[in-house]
Protein backbone atom coordinates (compact mmCIF):
# COMPACT_ATOMS: atom_id res chain seq x y z
CA UNK A 1 0.00 0.00 0.00
CA UNK A 2 1.02 3.43 -0.83
CA UNK A 3 1.87 5.50 2.66
CA UNK A 4 2.57 8.64 0.81
CA UNK A 5 6.60 8.50 1.32
CA UNK A 6 6.73 8.23 4.67
CA UNK A 7 8.10 5.45 6.64
CA UNK A 8 6.26 2.40 7.65
CA UNK A 9 5.48 1.19 11.32
CA UNK A 10 8.05 -1.67 10.63
CA UNK A 11 10.74 0.35 9.33
CA UNK A 12 10.76 2.40 12.26
CA UNK A 13 10.44 0.08 14.71
CA UNK A 14 13.63 -1.70 13.02
CA UNK A 15 15.68 1.29 12.80
CA UNK A 16 14.28 2.43 16.76
CA UNK A 17 15.53 -1.18 17.93
CA UNK A 18 19.14 -1.60 15.71
CA UNK A 19 20.11 1.97 17.14
CA UNK A 20 18.57 0.83 20.86
CA UNK A 21 21.09 -2.50 20.83
CA UNK A 22 24.17 -0.35 18.90
CA UNK A 23 23.78 2.60 22.26
CA UNK A 24 23.73 -0.78 24.33
CA UNK A 25 26.78 -2.47 22.84
CA UNK A 26 28.29 0.67 22.87
CA UNK A 27 28.01 1.51 26.08
CA UNK A 28 29.23 -1.67 27.47
CA UNK A 29 32.37 -1.27 25.26
CA UNK A 30 32.91 1.91 26.82
CA UNK A 31 32.80 0.27 30.21
CA UNK A 32 34.87 -2.58 28.97
CA UNK A 33 37.36 0.07 27.68
CA UNK A 34 37.76 1.99 31.11
CA UNK A 35 37.69 -1.49 32.77
CA UNK A 36 40.98 -2.17 30.63
CA UNK A 37 42.96 0.83 30.53
CA UNK A 38 42.51 1.21 34.48
CA UNK A 39 43.83 -2.37 35.08
CA UNK A 40 46.87 -1.83 32.76
CA UNK A 41 47.51 1.35 35.02
CA UNK A 42 47.46 -0.66 38.33
CA UNK A 43 50.40 -0.26 40.37
CA UNK A 44 51.90 -3.45 40.57
CA UNK A 45 53.64 -4.57 44.13
CA UNK A 46 55.88 -7.05 45.26
CA UNK A 47 54.80 -8.65 48.45
CA UNK A 48 58.15 -8.22 50.22
CA UNK A 49 59.33 -6.88 53.72
CA UNK A 50 59.04 -3.06 52.30
CA UNK A 51 55.49 -3.57 52.29
CA UNK A 52 54.17 -1.64 55.05
CA UNK A 53 57.05 0.82 54.52
CA UNK A 54 55.50 1.48 51.20
CA UNK A 55 51.97 1.60 52.45
CA UNK A 56 52.94 4.12 55.43
CA UNK A 57 54.52 6.46 52.84
CA UNK A 58 51.53 6.43 50.77
CA UNK A 59 48.68 8.49 51.21
CA UNK A 60 45.83 7.52 53.54
CA UNK A 61 48.30 3.91 53.94
CA UNK A 62 46.47 3.09 51.10
CA UNK A 63 47.35 2.39 47.31
CA UNK A 64 43.83 3.09 45.26
CA UNK A 65 44.16 0.29 42.59
CA UNK A 66 47.28 -2.45 43.27
CA UNK A 67 48.48 -5.70 41.59
CA UNK A 68 49.69 -7.96 44.04
CA UNK A 69 50.54 -12.14 43.24
CA UNK A 70 50.89 -14.87 45.53
CA UNK A 71 49.87 -17.56 46.96
CA UNK A 72 46.35 -18.57 49.07
CA UNK A 73 47.07 -19.65 52.89
CA UNK A 74 44.32 -19.92 55.28
CA UNK A 75 44.37 -17.69 58.35
CA UNK A 76 42.86 -20.48 60.76
CA UNK A 77 40.65 -23.30 59.30
CA UNK A 78 39.73 -24.71 56.29
CA UNK A 79 37.16 -26.37 53.90
CA UNK A 80 37.29 -30.13 52.85
CA UNK A 81 35.74 -31.12 49.36
CA UNK A 82 32.76 -33.24 49.78
CA UNK A 83 33.65 -35.13 47.12
CA UNK A 84 38.05 -35.60 47.18
CA UNK A 85 40.07 -36.75 49.96
CA UNK A 86 42.79 -34.41 51.06
CA UNK A 87 41.65 -31.46 48.96
CA UNK A 88 41.36 -28.34 51.26
CA UNK A 89 40.36 -25.02 50.43
CA UNK A 90 39.34 -21.39 51.72
CA UNK A 91 36.55 -20.65 49.03
CA UNK A 92 33.94 -23.95 48.27
CA UNK A 93 30.87 -23.62 45.79
CA UNK A 94 28.19 -26.19 45.62
CA UNK A 95 25.79 -26.43 42.47
CA UNK A 96 23.58 -27.98 41.18
CA UNK A 97 22.37 -27.26 37.57
CA UNK A 98 19.25 -29.42 35.03
CA UNK A 99 19.71 -29.85 32.02
CA UNK A 100 16.28 -30.62 30.07
CA UNK A 101 15.01 -30.07 26.26
CA UNK A 102 12.72 -27.81 25.60
CA UNK A 103 10.72 -27.70 22.59
CA UNK A 104 10.90 -24.17 20.43
CA UNK A 105 7.39 -23.59 18.49
CA UNK A 106 9.07 -20.89 17.04
CA UNK A 107 11.75 -22.86 14.86
CA UNK A 108 9.98 -26.63 15.46
CA UNK A 109 13.12 -27.56 17.13
CA UNK A 110 14.54 -29.02 20.75
CA UNK A 111 16.47 -26.39 22.46
CA UNK A 112 19.22 -27.35 25.27
CA UNK A 113 18.30 -25.79 28.45
CA UNK A 114 20.21 -25.45 31.54
CA UNK A 115 18.70 -23.97 35.11
CA UNK A 116 21.08 -23.74 38.34
CA UNK A 117 18.61 -25.44 40.92
CA UNK A 118 20.89 -24.83 43.75
CA UNK A 119 23.98 -22.64 44.86
CA UNK A 120 25.94 -22.43 47.90
CA UNK A 121 29.42 -20.81 48.66
CA UNK A 122 31.46 -21.27 51.72
CA UNK A 123 34.34 -19.03 52.76
CA UNK A 124 36.56 -19.10 55.20
CA UNK A 125 39.31 -16.43 55.63
CA UNK A 126 42.43 -16.31 54.21
CA UNK A 127 45.70 -14.45 53.60
CA UNK A 128 48.22 -13.96 50.42
CA UNK A 129 51.97 -14.69 51.23
CA UNK A 130 55.01 -14.95 48.95
CA UNK A 131 55.06 -17.95 46.64
CA UNK A 132 58.55 -19.03 47.87
CA UNK A 133 57.39 -20.14 51.35
CA UNK A 134 54.38 -18.71 52.23
CA UNK A 135 56.03 -16.73 55.11
CA UNK A 136 56.97 -13.11 55.29
CA UNK A 137 54.47 -11.01 54.71
CA UNK A 138 50.37 -11.72 54.41
CA UNK A 139 47.83 -10.02 52.83
CA UNK A 140 44.43 -10.18 54.19
CA UNK A 141 42.10 -10.80 51.31
CA UNK A 142 38.46 -9.03 52.38
CA UNK A 143 35.00 -9.69 50.52
CA UNK A 144 36.43 -12.00 48.01
CA UNK A 145 32.93 -13.04 46.65
CA UNK A 146 32.65 -9.15 45.37
CA UNK A 147 35.47 -10.17 42.86
CA UNK A 148 34.59 -10.18 39.09
CA UNK A 149 36.84 -12.58 38.56
CA UNK A 150 37.22 -15.03 41.32
CA UNK A 151 39.64 -17.85 40.08
CA UNK A 152 37.97 -20.98 41.01
CA UNK A 153 38.96 -24.72 40.14
CA UNK A 154 36.46 -27.49 39.34
CA UNK A 155 37.72 -30.72 41.80
CA UNK A 156 34.48 -32.60 41.10
CA UNK A 157 32.16 -32.69 38.47
CA UNK A 158 29.03 -35.61 37.82
CA UNK A 159 26.53 -35.73 35.75
CA UNK A 160 23.17 -37.99 37.19
CA UNK A 161 21.01 -38.60 34.17
CA UNK A 162 17.47 -38.54 34.34
CA UNK A 163 15.61 -42.06 34.17
CA UNK A 164 12.18 -41.99 32.25
CA UNK A 165 9.77 -44.60 31.68
CA UNK A 166 7.25 -44.87 28.50
CA UNK A 167 4.61 -42.81 30.39
CA UNK A 168 6.84 -40.30 31.29
CA UNK A 169 8.35 -39.70 27.62
CA UNK A 170 4.74 -39.23 26.02
CA UNK A 171 4.16 -36.72 28.86
CA UNK A 172 7.66 -34.69 28.11
CA UNK A 173 6.77 -34.85 24.52
CA UNK A 174 3.27 -33.15 25.06
CA UNK A 175 4.86 -30.70 27.46
CA UNK A 176 7.30 -29.44 25.44
CA UNK A 177 9.98 -30.28 28.29
CA UNK A 178 12.11 -33.02 28.30
CA UNK A 179 14.61 -33.00 31.90
CA UNK A 180 17.92 -34.71 30.83
CA UNK A 181 19.52 -34.86 34.06
CA UNK A 182 21.14 -33.39 37.23
CA UNK A 183 24.46 -32.29 37.13
CA UNK A 184 26.34 -31.89 40.35
CA UNK A 185 29.57 -29.59 40.48
CA UNK A 186 32.24 -28.19 43.16
CA UNK A 187 34.73 -25.43 43.04
CA UNK A 188 37.24 -24.53 44.96
CA UNK A 189 40.26 -22.03 45.73
CA UNK A 190 42.40 -24.64 46.91
CA UNK A 191 45.03 -23.78 49.22
CA UNK A 192 48.43 -22.73 48.27
CA UNK A 193 46.67 -21.83 44.69
CA UNK A 194 48.51 -19.05 42.71
CA UNK A 195 46.20 -15.53 42.77
CA UNK A 196 46.64 -12.22 40.98
CA UNK A 197 44.93 -10.07 43.31
CA UNK A 198 43.20 -6.38 41.93
CA UNK A 199 41.85 -3.94 43.90
CA UNK A 200 42.81 -1.56 47.16
CA UNK A 201 45.75 -2.28 49.55
CA UNK A 202 45.80 -0.41 52.46
CA UNK A 203 47.18 -0.38 55.89
CA UNK A 204 45.13 -1.19 58.55
CA UNK A 205 46.90 -1.15 62.06
CA UNK A 206 49.68 -3.45 61.95
CA UNK A 207 47.62 -5.52 58.99
CA UNK A 208 47.58 -5.14 55.39
CA UNK A 209 44.08 -5.88 53.83
CA UNK A 210 43.32 -6.23 50.23
CA UNK A 211 39.74 -4.92 49.33
CA UNK A 212 37.22 -4.31 47.15
CA UNK A 213 38.64 -0.42 45.53
CA UNK A 214 36.39 2.31 45.43
CA UNK A 215 34.88 4.74 42.35
CA UNK A 216 33.51 1.73 40.01
CA UNK A 217 36.88 -0.02 39.73
CA UNK A 218 36.85 -3.88 39.01
CA UNK A 219 38.05 -6.09 41.44
CA UNK A 220 39.74 -9.11 40.64
CA UNK A 221 40.65 -12.20 42.43
CA UNK A 222 42.32 -14.48 39.28
CA UNK A 223 44.06 -17.68 38.87
CA UNK A 224 46.17 -16.18 35.69
CA UNK A 225 48.78 -14.06 35.67
CA UNK A 226 48.37 -10.26 35.55
CA UNK A 227 49.40 -10.08 31.78
CA UNK A 228 47.05 -13.32 30.77
CA UNK A 229 44.25 -11.31 32.85
CA UNK A 230 45.02 -8.13 31.19
CA UNK A 231 45.18 -9.86 28.26
CA UNK A 232 42.25 -11.51 28.41
CA UNK A 233 40.17 -8.19 29.47
CA UNK A 234 41.66 -6.36 26.20
CA UNK A 235 40.56 -9.60 24.00
CA UNK A 236 37.36 -8.69 25.20
CA UNK A 237 37.21 -5.18 24.26
CA UNK A 238 37.84 -6.50 20.57
CA UNK A 239 34.84 -8.60 20.84
CA UNK A 240 32.79 -5.94 22.43
CA UNK A 241 34.38 -3.70 19.68
CA UNK A 242 33.51 -5.53 16.93
CA UNK A 243 30.11 -6.24 18.40
CA UNK A 244 29.27 -2.68 18.31
CA UNK A 245 30.77 -1.72 15.09
CA UNK A 246 28.42 -4.19 13.08
CA UNK A 247 25.45 -3.06 15.51
CA UNK A 248 26.26 0.97 14.54
CA UNK A 249 26.65 -0.90 10.50
CA UNK A 250 23.12 -2.59 11.18
CA UNK A 251 21.74 0.82 12.17
CA UNK A 252 23.63 3.05 9.45
CA UNK A 253 22.05 0.99 6.77
CA UNK A 254 18.64 0.78 7.93
CA UNK A 255 18.79 4.46 8.26
CA UNK A 256 19.83 4.64 4.48
CA UNK A 257 17.60 2.29 3.24
CA UNK A 258 14.83 4.80 4.83
CA UNK A 259 16.38 7.72 3.10
CA UNK A 260 17.04 6.04 0.04
CA UNK A 261 13.09 5.34 -0.43
CA UNK A 262 12.14 8.97 0.65
CA UNK A 263 14.46 10.35 -2.04
CA UNK A 264 13.67 8.34 -4.73
CA UNK A 265 9.56 8.41 -3.72
CA UNK A 266 10.10 12.43 -4.26
CA UNK A 267 12.48 12.28 -7.65
CA UNK A 268 9.38 10.45 -8.52
CA UNK A 269 6.84 12.73 -7.13
CA UNK A 270 8.51 15.51 -9.11
CA UNK A 271 8.57 13.16 -12.20
CA UNK A 272 4.72 12.92 -12.11
CA UNK A 273 4.76 16.74 -11.37
CA UNK A 274 6.60 17.64 -14.80
CA UNK A 275 4.76 14.94 -16.62
CA UNK A 276 1.05 16.78 -15.59
CA UNK A 277 2.64 20.09 -15.85
CA UNK A 278 3.62 19.08 -19.24
CA UNK A 279 -0.10 17.24 -20.42
CA UNK A 280 -1.38 20.80 -18.92
CA UNK A 281 0.91 22.75 -21.54
CA UNK A 282 0.18 20.24 -24.64
CA UNK A 283 -3.57 20.00 -23.99
CA UNK A 284 -3.72 23.76 -23.99
CA UNK A 285 -1.70 24.40 -27.28
CA UNK A 286 -4.35 21.41 -28.74
CA UNK A 287 -7.05 23.41 -27.67
CA UNK A 288 -5.72 26.35 -28.91
CA UNK A 289 -5.00 25.24 -31.96
CA UNK A 290 -8.19 23.18 -32.28
CA UNK A 291 -11.84 24.02 -33.36
CA UNK A 292 -14.64 24.11 -31.16
CA UNK A 293 -16.03 20.62 -31.86
CA UNK A 294 -12.59 18.82 -31.27
CA UNK A 295 -12.19 21.00 -28.14
CA UNK A 296 -14.83 19.39 -26.47
CA UNK A 297 -13.43 15.75 -27.57
CA UNK A 298 -9.85 16.82 -25.78
CA UNK A 299 -11.52 17.93 -22.98
CA UNK A 300 -12.19 14.01 -22.34
CA UNK A 301 -9.46 12.54 -24.04
CA UNK A 302 -7.02 10.21 -22.27
CA UNK A 303 -4.66 11.63 -20.22
CA UNK A 304 -2.31 8.64 -21.40
CA UNK A 305 -2.54 8.33 -24.96
CA UNK A 306 -4.80 11.46 -26.13
CA UNK A 307 -6.46 9.91 -28.24
CA UNK A 308 -9.40 7.97 -26.87
CA UNK A 309 -12.00 9.15 -25.05
CA UNK A 310 -11.55 8.79 -20.85
CA UNK A 311 -14.37 5.36 -20.21
CA UNK A 312 -12.45 4.21 -16.72
CA UNK A 313 -13.49 5.76 -13.07
CA UNK A 314 -10.56 4.40 -10.20
CA UNK A 315 -11.41 3.76 -7.33
CA UNK A 316 -10.75 4.61 -4.68
CA UNK A 317 -9.02 7.73 -5.53
CA UNK A 318 -12.15 8.06 -8.05
CA UNK A 319 -9.94 9.88 -10.86
CA UNK A 320 -11.36 10.13 -14.20
CA UNK A 321 -8.09 10.04 -16.86
CA UNK A 322 -7.86 6.85 -18.95
CA UNK A 323 -9.33 4.65 -21.79
CA UNK A 324 -9.99 1.25 -21.05
CA UNK A 325 -6.54 0.20 -23.33
CA UNK A 326 -4.39 2.36 -21.54
CA UNK A 327 -5.59 0.91 -17.74
CA UNK A 328 -5.11 -2.65 -19.30
CA UNK A 329 -1.80 -1.19 -20.59
CA UNK A 330 -0.79 0.02 -16.79
CA UNK A 331 2.47 -2.13 -15.40
CA UNK A 332 1.68 -4.09 -12.29
CA UNK A 333 0.68 -3.02 -9.59
CA UNK A 334 -1.30 -0.47 -11.14
CA UNK A 335 -1.44 2.92 -10.32
CA UNK A 336 -3.40 5.91 -11.21
CA UNK A 337 -1.22 8.01 -13.58
CA UNK A 338 -2.74 11.42 -11.98
CA UNK A 339 -2.13 11.05 -7.84
CA UNK A 340 -0.28 7.31 -8.11
CA UNK A 341 -2.02 5.60 -5.80
CA UNK A 342 -2.78 1.99 -5.91
CA UNK A 343 -6.00 1.15 -8.14
CA UNK A 344 -8.20 -1.39 -5.94
CA UNK A 345 -11.07 -1.78 -8.44
CA UNK A 346 -12.27 0.40 -11.92
CA UNK A 347 -15.78 1.12 -12.64
CA UNK A 348 -16.66 1.38 -16.74
CA UNK A 349 -18.25 4.72 -17.41
CA UNK A 350 -20.61 5.17 -19.87
CA UNK A 351 -21.96 8.14 -22.03
CA UNK A 352 -25.87 8.07 -22.64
Amino acid sequence: MDTGGRPSAAQLILLGASSAVAAALYSVYRHKVQAARELKGAKKIHLGEDLKSILSDAPGKCVPYAVIEGAVRSVKETLNSQFVENCKGVIQRLTLQEHKMVWNRTTHLWNDCEKIIHQRTNTVPFDLVPHADGTGVAVRVLKPLDSADLGLETVYEKFHPTVQSFTDAIGHYISGERPKGIQETEEMLKVGAAVTGVGELVLDNSSICLRPPKQGLQYYLSSQDFDALLQRQESGVKLWKILTVVSGLAACATLLFILRRQYLHRRERQRMKQAREEFRLREAQLLRAASAEDRETLKNACAVCLSNVRSCVFLECGHVCSCGECYQALPEPKTCPVCRREIVRVVPLYDS
